[in-house]
């Protein structure tokens, strides 16, 4: 069963994903500083930010956007 979260992107257009995608990579840079200088007040989110990446490039891909 699809998650909320998938189902939710899945209705988004191609260039409302990118913008998406944008965002998850600026977020899992700063959360990926934070971790490496001891910074990191919530370290799950690390994982949750690579799935939510992945989620938006396999959608990406199912739609045909080369990347």
């Amino acid at each position: 069963m699809p998650s909320k979260e998938a189902e939710e992107l899945r209705g988004l257009s191609i260039e409302e994903l990118l913008e998406k995608l944008r965002e998850v990579k600026r977020e899992q840079f700063l959360e990926e500083m934070k971790f490496k200088v001891g910074a990191a007040e919530k370290p799950h989110l690390r994982r949750a930010l690579r799935r939510r990446r992945a989620r938006i490039l396999t959608i990406l891909r199912e739609r045909g956007v080369k990347l």
